[in-house]
C-alpha cells in the first residue's frame, strides 16, 4: 500500500485552516498558535510529555547522543519550536539551550563558551551564521568543533547543504517538523531524498486540495496518534513532495496560502486582509527571493493615483499593516508609475518553491 492510498482509507484530511481539533476559538491547555492566532494546536499536560518523547527519539534518531552539548537557534516568538526542541534534547544529551535565530554574535558566544558540539537550525540561518564567521568575526568555522548540524524548517537546497558539512568539519543531516504542532516527526539522513518517520502512522501524502503547476507532485499530512483529542485527525502541511510507492520524499514546494519565508508561514489571507483597508492601491505583488544567505521579502505595490507614489504617510500606512500580522522582515517597494486598472494581488517566488 502507498502512502497515498493510506490516506484515502481515511476521512478526507483536513487544511490547516479548516481543522476543528485546532480552532483557537475552541482550544484549550497550552496552545501552539500561528502567526494570526486563527488556528492553536493544543498541548495537554499529557500532550506536551507526549510531545517531548517522541521529539527526543526523532533527535536520537537523527544522531543526538548522551554526551552531546547542544544550541538550537529556532523560533521562538509565538510557537514552540526552539524551546520544545530543547528541553527534549535536554533529557537525551548532556546539555541544550536555545538562543533563538536573531542575534549571530550571541550565537557564537553561546557556542563557544558552552562548548557546543551540535547546532540546531534553519538552513538559510546556518548558512548566514557562516558567512558571518567569515566576513564579520574572522573565526574559522572549523574552530567550532562541531560534529552534528541538525537543519530544519525550509526547503533546503541539497548543494548548500553539503557545503555547511564541508565547511564545518560536520555531519549535517535534516528534519522534517510538523508545521501545526512545531513537532519534529521524521529525519532525513545526508544525500538521501526519502524522510524518515520516527513512528509508523505519523506522515501521508494526499493529492493536493487545488491544482499545482507541477502534477506530479502531492501534499504532506501529518497524523497525531500521540495526541489525546487528534489521534484520528488528518491535517494537510501546504508542503509538496515527489510521491514514491516506497517512501515519502522531502518536500520540494509549498502551496496554498501560506508561503515559508525564513522558517516561518505567512499568511497571503491575511496580508491581503491588511491591505485591503488602505485606498489606493490597485495592485500589490509579494516577491520572494533567496540571492544571499537569507530569504527576503518585498510588497511591491502599484497605485491608482498619482499623488500616493511620493506620499510617504501611505507608504508609512502600508508598511504598518505588513508589520502587524507578521514578525518576518518585509519591505516596501512602490511602484513609480500608476496604475488605473486593478487586479488581485500576487505572488512571485524567485526561489522557485511557491506553486
Amino acid at each position: 500500500m502507498t502512502h497515498t492510498e493510506s490516506v484515502e482509507t481515511r476521512p478526507e484530511p483536513l487544511s490547516r485552516a479548516k481543522s476543528p481539533g485546532i480552532d483557537a476559538a475552541k482550544a484549550t491547555g497550552l496552545l501552539h498558535v500561528d502567526q494570526t492566532a486563527s488556528t492553536a494546536f493544543p498541548f495537554t499536560a499529557d500532550d506536551r510529555s507526549a510531545a517531548l518523547a517522541l521529539t527526543a527519539e526523532t533527535l536520537t534518531a537523527a544522531g543526538i547522543k548522551t554526551t552531546d552539548r547542544i544550541v538550537v537557534a529556532l523560533n521562538n516568538d509565538g510557537d514552540l519550536g526552539g524551546v520544545l526542541v530543547a528541553e527534549a534534547a535536554s533529557e537525551i544529551a548532556s546539555a541544550a539551550a536555545t538562543v533563538g535565530p536573531r542575534g549571530r554574535m550571541r550565537l557564537l558566544r553561546t557556542l563557544e563558551n558552552i562548548r557546543a558540539n551540535v547546532l540546531v537550525g534553519t538552513p538559510t540561518g546556518v548558512a548566514d551564521f557562516l558567512a558571518r564567521l567569515h566576513l564579520e568575526f574572522l573565526v574559522d568555522p572549523l574552530d567550532l568543533e562541531l560534529r552534528l548540524i541538525l537543519l530544519t524548517g525550509e526547503i533546503a537546497d541539497p548543494k548548500k547543504i553539503e557545503h555547511l558539512g564541508r565547511e564545518f568539519g560536520a555531519q549535517t543531516v535534516e528534519l522534517f517538523s510538523d508545521p501545526i504542532s512545531g513537532v519534529p516527526i521524521a529525519h532525513k539522513a545526508p544525500k538521501a531524498t526519502a524522510l524518515i518517520p520516527t513512528r509508523n502512522n505519523l506522515l501521508a501524502l494526499a493529492p493536493s486540495a487545488t491544482p499545482v503547476a507541477d502534477g506530479h507532485l502531492a501534499e504532506i499530512v501529518v497524523r497525531y496518534p500521540w495526541h489525546s483529542t487528534l489521534a484520528d485527525a488528518s491535517i494537510r502541511t501546504g508542503y509538496l513532495s515527489t510521491p514514491d510507492a516506497d517512501s515519502i520524499t522531502a518536500p520540494t514546494h509549498t502551496y496554498g496560502d501560506l508561503i515559508l519565508i525564513r522558517g516561518r508561514w505567512v499568511s497571503f489571507t491575511a496580508l491581503t486582509r491588511a491591505l485591503r483597508g488602505i485606498d489606493g492601491i490597485a495592485h500589490w505583488e509579494l516577491r520572494i527571493a533567496r540571492q544571499g544567505t537569507l530569504d527576503s521579502a518585498t510588497v511591491f505595490v502599484s497605485f491608482n493615483r498619482d499623488s500616493l507614489v511620493a506620499n510617504g504617510m501611505w507608504h508609512g500606512r502600508i508598511a504598518q499593516a505588513i508589520t502587524a500580522i507578521t514578525p518576518i522582515s518585509i519591505d516596501v517597494e512602490i511602484d513609480p508609475h500608476v496604475r488605473e486598472d486593478s487586479a488581485p494581488p500576487s505572488i512571485h517566488d524567485d526561489r522557485g518553491h511557491h506553486l
